[in-house]
């Protein structure tokens, strides 16, 4: 075994991992060498029964970290570079990892020791972080079934290997519908409307799909449900038929024949309330709702419900402006409007109304020159430098970028981040995420180092470079890379040096988006948007009129846009709070909710829920209203910005170090709420987010 550690490229690394050597053959053998050694430590530590912090926790910190580095790289390359190989080993380690977890959690010795903990003398002189830690490990061991025995914890056991099963069952589905989908598009019939860019990227995707004579001009042209192509298609093309074909395929992925992931819903709907019940909870809402800020469902459905008032009377007057310029446009869709056409009218509508189109700003925004403007804002307001050094170490892709980042006073290192910007279809997950190769940790610390630094994942979806022209990025592209960076920024300038509650780690995760949501504000900041844009072949700025339509077009649709967003924390509430399979399908559900939150008439052939994959096969179950939550939060920190004004450097410099030291710094070691009130003076209000949003003055 020991020669495993010594040779398997996922066990055998110090700072960086050897991607580029890493294989499926790799997987197993490391994950059953890293199981035996785990496995071997709770042992010795039950038979010890520890009295002190000293005597445990740092141990399972180093086994804890030890197991999800190794399994990370595996969880990171399935979504970055799945293979049918990848795929198989990670499917076949799930269950053995699964068990040791269900194992680890429900260790009786383990839960009496951190309760001792808890209950002892020394308690108060742990710090805010160690106590989290301690009462998280508490918290996690109860809603890990430390509490069930017998037949109960049996089946709790097996529900848990069988919802890992279900939830990569659901992914690999919707990978898979995507990807299974094209339209092929030859002449100029088919194509109007299209921009040049987006011919590019369909000639592109033809040549891929084996049209090695497909160009730009001539075609053919490769339509695909990858997000770019599906977006781009659906807001230009003047096809109404083929943006009905597109969009019903869209919204049906996975919902029929042999990648249907209807049946799996119904199971991992029933599981998660079986479990639920056999924890004493009454649905599997109040299972998630136990480690998040919200105090109850009530209080979610309170908030979803405020924000769908708020938001409708302007929804319905964005629906009759995109309605009206349909009939102005003396096209038949006004007569009788659908989801279908919704982007396309949205996208003449902001024309017209800002003279604003995605391809008149894409020359502006290419991506090397946004990361520029990107880290001279953190520079500036939270004092780090950004260096770039592709090529140096190891990577899963060649298009793959790596950064690092140092205090820009001390020029002390602080962390390192990997970016994957471009869409992959073939084998890349689709949306855009954030995650954690390490953390920071003390008792990780290499080389004698006084503490390891932490290292992220920042992965997009943006157009990959077409020949000799970069990544041209829609605006909405901007906003995600600044989302993600956010989060990025959240892991990687944590003060704290416990594993388990540094940058990300710990976070109730109805405040995990505050940081992302945060940095998407700047993006309106028109001396940052300044820095931010270039044009790709002249260098040219961004000119001044199209910085006050950017600015003027913000809040265009947000009636809508936030009707959308309450629509699927809705669906997911109501799927993991009162849903009864005796009574109701999912898909009853999707629409009775539906009706209540979009203004068009709800399609009947609208499977929706078969690639909700935030909920069915990420983390967000019961918690995808933590967008609009977290969001009440990062409005409200931006606010103090305002407030305090965004045009005086030395304030913003001020302010900028004031959100570094509490919201960034204090990571998953303090709870959020005390963390926003030191930073803002006081608890959040949602006033900020509804101004932002447009829909109150």
């Amino acid at each position: 075994m020991s020669t495993e550690f010594e040779t398997n490229p996922l066990l055998n690394w110090k700072e960086l991992p050897a991607y580029d050597q890493v294989k499926p053959e790799h997987v197993e053998p490391a994950i059953n060498a890293l199981l035996a050694v785990s496995e071997e430590i709770v042992s010795k530590l039950e038979a010890q029964t520890p009295t002190t912090w000293d005597d445990v926790l740092p141990k399972l910190e180093k086994m804890e970290d030890d197991l999800g580095r190794a399994w990370g790289i595996v969880n990171h390359l399935h979504g970055v570079r799945n293979s049918p190989e990848l795929r198989e080993v990670y499917q076949k380690m799930q269950g053995p990892l699964v068990a040791f977890f269900n194992r680890y959690q429900q260790s009786r010795p383990l839960y009496e020791t951190f309760c001792a903990l808890r209950d002892s003398s020394e308690w108060e002189s742990y710090d805010e972080a160690q106590r989290r830690i301690i009462l998280s490990s508490i918290k996690n061991a109860e809603l890990g079934g430390v509490g069930l025995d017998g037949e109960k914890r049996e089946r709790f056991n097996q529900n848990s290997q069988r919802l890992a099963e279900l939830g990569n069952q659901y992914a690999n589905n919707v990978l898979d519908a995507t990807k299974a989908f094209e339209l092929k598009l030859t002449t100029a019939e088919d194509i109007a409307g299209l921009p040049p860019s987006f011919l590019a990227m369909a000639a592109a995707a033809a040549q891929q799909a084996g049209h090695e004579e497909a160009t730009a001009e001539d075609g053919p042209w490769m339509v695909t449900l990858d997000y770019p192509s599906y977006t781009a298609f659906m807001k230009y093309s003047q096809r109404r038929d083929y943006r009905q074909m597109l969009y019903l395929a869209y919204q049906n992925r996975a919902a029929e024949g042999e990648l249907s992931n209807a049946e799996i819903v119904d199971e991992i709907l029933a599981l998660r309330q079986e479990q639920a019940e056999l924890l004493d909870y009454s649905n599997y809402a109040e299972v998630s709702l136990s480690r998040k800020m919200a105090p109850s469902v009530a209080a979610v459905d309170d908030l979803l419900n405020q924000l769908l008032e708020a938001a409708r009377p302007a929804g319905e007057r964005d629906m009759e402006e995109l309605i009206e310029a349909a009939r102005e446009a003396g096209a038949p869709d006004a007569e009788s409007f659908r989801q279908w056409d919704i982007l396309y009218w949205m996208e003449r509508v902001r024309e017209d109304k800002y003279a604003l189109n995605d391809e008149e700003l894409r020359p502006y925004f290419p991506l090397p020159q946004v990361l520029d403007g990107m880290f001279k804002l953190v520079e500036r307001i939270f004092g780090v430098t950004v260096i770039e050094e592709t090529g140096t170490v190891p990577v899963w892709h060649p298009d793959v970028q790596f950064f690092r980042m140092k205090d820009a006073s001390t020029g002390e290192p602080v962390a390192a981040f990997y970016l994957d910007p471009y869409s992959r279809p073939a084998e890349k997950r689709g949306g855009a995420w954030m995650d954690a190769l390490v953390s920071r940790s003390e008792v990780m610390a290499l080389n004698g180092e006084t503490v390891r630094l932490p290292v992220a994942y920042m992965c997009c979806n943006q157009g990959a470079p077409v020949g000799e022209v970069p990544s041209l990025m829609t605006f909405r592209d901007v906003e995600t890379l600044f989302h993600e960076f956010g989060h990025a920024l959240h892991h990687m300038l944590t003060r704290v040096n416990y594993g388990q509650a540094a940058g990300v780690n710990n976070v109730e995760w109805d405040a995990i988006e505050l940081p992302s949501q945060f940095m998407e504000n700047w993006c309106y900041h028109p001396p940052t948007l300044k820095q931010l844009a270039g044009h790709y072949e002249t260098g040219a700025p961004l000119p001044q009129e199209y910085i006050e339509r950017i600015l003027a077009a913000r809040t265009f649709q947000a009636g809508y846009q936030t009707m959308r967003q309450v629509n699927f924390g809705m669906l997911d509430m109501a799927l993991h709070s009162d849903f009864d399979s005796q009574k109701d399908t999912p898909y009853d559900v999707q629409q009775r909710v539906a009706d209540k939150t979009q203004i068009l008439t709800p399609l009947e052939e609208d499977n929706f829920f078969c690639s909700f994959s935030h909920i069915f096969a990420s983390s967000y179950a019961a918690g995808y209203y933590s967008y609009k939550w977290a969001e009440v939060l990062s409005a409200d920190a931006f606010s103090a910005f305002e407030e305090a004004g965004l045009e005086d450097e030395a304030t913003v410099q001020e302010m900028g170090h004031r959100f570094r030291e509490t919201v960034l710094a204090a990571g998953g070691g303090r709870h959020p709420m005390e963390v926003f009130t030191e930073f803002r003076g006081r608890e959040p209000e949602p006033d900020a987010l509804l101004r932002h949003s447009g829909l109150v003055e």
